[in-house]
């Protein structure tokens, strides 16, 4: 008998981790007879985070009203651990996949995160675990401060709008008279520093709208920012690693909440005893929904890979489609990729057949199994 772990991240747009759980599952069992299967669905910090919690731990669901990525009202919600510890998704009022056909970073805001961040907190938090990543934003975090009490004055003594076109024109940063009191853990999938070629808006924003010009306003106002949190609250995050996460909120986690950044696949893998359950099994198969170059720094391939292949396991991954670079992931404990959609498609034209196509990704890789 051979056993399998399956651990993958969700499919942004298209599928949950736990429906890439169940689909890959099936495929498995189909295709090899004599197979023990064990799922668990994984997050590196961006959507699903809280439905990894969900599987691994004791909570509830809260939901309420808050401001969505361009200040409209959203319904999003967080999940409460019992611990009192609040694990929050800033792509629930935040992400790229609610700014539709209009995505435009320079417009986007983390105002709603925010907001999140102080229902948690009215309703009994005693800690927040904020994940990091599918963000539609740019603004550095200057959204969710503004919810928080944060003041980010211009030249002439004005707050600005809380969004990534207003970076460039802060002067001043005024904090709340009233801290906002609770620690955070920032969940991070990058590693990138806040501005400059690697930084959050070349690497990140094309893909949330941002033609090239854009980019370059945008990481001028990310310099900018940085040289202003330096001079007036006396922190330097710019090249601080994963501060440039989610169009820079990891800098300003570390700047207007004093949070800690760490690897959000790490976090899951700790709360799920993932060691115990690699130990047990023969080969393990995790996949994300575009495998490219930035799979490598951080994300959930990447470090469910590293620390099986430390244990002497055998890792192949089953993706949605390959990208730039996808190779990369070789270097990282993957022996095999298994794609199911071409990487030339639009995600209207892969959300029909999405389920079929990864069965039969799946299908292949595990008739091709040899241990």
């Amino acid at each position: 008998m051979i056993s399998v772990l399956i651990a993958p991240d969700s499919f942004k747009g298209t599928l949950s981790a736990a429906e890439v759980c169940e689909i890959t599952e099936r495929a498995f069992t189909d295709a090899i007879k004599d197979i023990r299967t064990t799922k668990l669905p994984v997050a590196d910090g961006g959507e699903g985070l809280c439905a990894c919690f969900e599987s691994i731990a004791q909570g509830r669901r809260i939901s309420t009203t808050v401001s969505g990525v361009f200040g409209e009202e959203t319904v999003a919600e967080y999940y409460m651990l019992s611990n009192k510890t609040a694990v929050i998704e800033m792509a629930s009022c935040a992400g790229l996949p609610l700014a539709g056909e209009n995505k435009d970073p320079e417009r986007a805001t983390t105002l709603g995160v925010g907001e999140l961040m102080l229902h948690a907190k009215s309703s009994g938090a005693k800690s927040i675990l904020l994940g990091l990543g599918g963000s539609a934003t740019n603004d550095c975090g200057i959204g969710m401060a503004t919810a928080l009490g944060w003041k980010f004055i211009d030249a002439e003594g004005k707050t600005v709008a809380p969004c990534g076109s207003s970076l460039s024109r802060i002067t001043n940063i005024i904090p709340p008279e009233k801290a906002f009191g609770l620690p955070v853990t920032a969940a991070c999938d990058v590693e990138n520093p806040l501005y400059g070629e690697n930084g959050a808006a070349y690497v990140f924003a094309p893909q949330k709208g941002a033609d090239s010009d854009a980019v370059k306003r945008l990481d001028s106002g990310l310099r900018s920012i940085a040289g202003v949190i330096r001079d007036s609250i006396g922190k330097d995050v710019a090249f601080v690693k994963g501060s440039g996460a989610a169009g820079g909120m990891g800098a300003g986690a570390l700047a207007f909440l004093d949070a800690e950044l760490k690897k959000g696949i790490d976090i899951i893998l700790d709360e799920s005893g993932f060691d115990t359950l690699v130990k047990e099994c023969d080969l393990v198969v995790t996949g994300e929904g575009r495998l490219d170059f930035q799979s490598a720094d951080g994300k959930v391939i990447s470090g469910v890979a590293e620390r099986a292949a430390k244990l002497g396991k055998k890792v192949i991954a089953v993706c949605g489609c390959r990208g730039e670079g996808a190779e990369k992931i070789l270097g990282c404990g993957v022996s095999e990729m298994h794609f199911s959609a071409d990487g030339e498609k639009t995600l209207s034209e892969i959300l029909p057949t999405c389920k079929e196509d990864l069965y039969k990704a799946a299908y292949r890789a595990a008739k091709g199994v040899s241990l």
